[in-house]
């Protein structure tokens, strides 16, 4: 397989993913999204990351998938994320039990759309174009937009993008809520970041259960949240962390949590 192109930095208790391929505008080999799960494995895994903050380098997030490259392959049966490990789209294997936040810019085409909806909070350059066009090459997306486009932003805001494969830009994507913040280009990743650390300093139980419900509710059931919150409920009030809260909120000052 081609060099996976994915990096990895940890700063603190954030993860960040990086997208590296800006020769090919970052578009995606097999290779790539072998690597791109084991970073979503690592942050799944590693008691010490809290968020991950995904970016790409370039002028572009990415084009989308390398056809050439991955379209044999899907054609053939081959799984799109490797069995097993952590999925970055939530599709085709177990999700990301940790916030993801992610900073997007140029273009951001089919599978980046995917990536952003399976994310938890967009912030988005000024100049980014979004285009989900695989009916314009004859084949569906296969990353979870046709799922998560209509829950997330609307029957008619999802279909207009998803029939057509027209593009579209920051402000039509905020306005349909695939972003969360638009920022001047070149801006996106500190932005990001400072989404991320503010995430990372908060309690780690309190924030994945909360991400936990929050995603059960709107996936599975009004039940199936409320029978998670009975059993979380207790671990988490006893927990070193909501010791350190109260404290905290006595002494007037912000909480420093352990994950305990």
């Amino acid at each position: 397989m081609p060099a996976a192109h994915i990096t990895t930095r940890v700063d603190g208790h954030v993860l960040h993913i990086g997208v590296d391929r800006p020769e090919k505008r970052n578009a995606f080999d097999r290779g790539m999204l072998h690597a791109l799960a084991e970073a979503y494995d690592r942050l799944a895994t590693d008691d010490d990351l809290r968020v991950g903050v995904v970016s790409a380098s370039g002028d572009h997030f990415s084009a989308g998938l390398d056809l050439a490259d991955v379209g044999p392959a899907i054609a053939a049966g081959e799984p799109f994320v490797p069995a097993g490990m952590t999925d970055p789209f939530g599709i085709w294997g177990e999700p990301c039990p940790k916030p993801v936040v992610m900073a997007v810019q140029g273009v951001a085409f089919t599978l980046s759309i995917e990536l952003a909806l399976a994310a938890d909070i967009i912030v988005a350059a000024d100049d980014v174009r979004f285009r989900q066009l695989e009916v314009g090459r004859g084949i569906v997306p296969f990353g979870g937009a046709t799922i998560r486009a209509v829950r997330n932003l609307g029957w008619g805001n999802a279909m207009r993008f998803l029939l057509t494969g027209e593009e579209f830009g920051a402000e039509e994507a905020h306005r349909i809520g695939l972003v969360q913040e638009v920022v001047p280009a070149g801006e996106q990743l500190a932005a990001a970041t400072a989404i991320a650390e503010t995430i990372a300093a908060q309690a780690p139980m309190g924030v994945q259960a909360t991400l936990r419900q929050s995603r059960l509710s709107r996936d599975v059931s009004t039940d199936a949240a409320i029978a998670d919150m009975h059993e979380s409920l207790v671990p988490i009030m006893t927990s070193e962390d909501a010791a350190e809260g109260l404290r905290s909120f006595v002494e007037r000052r912000d909480g420093v949590f352990q994950g305990k």
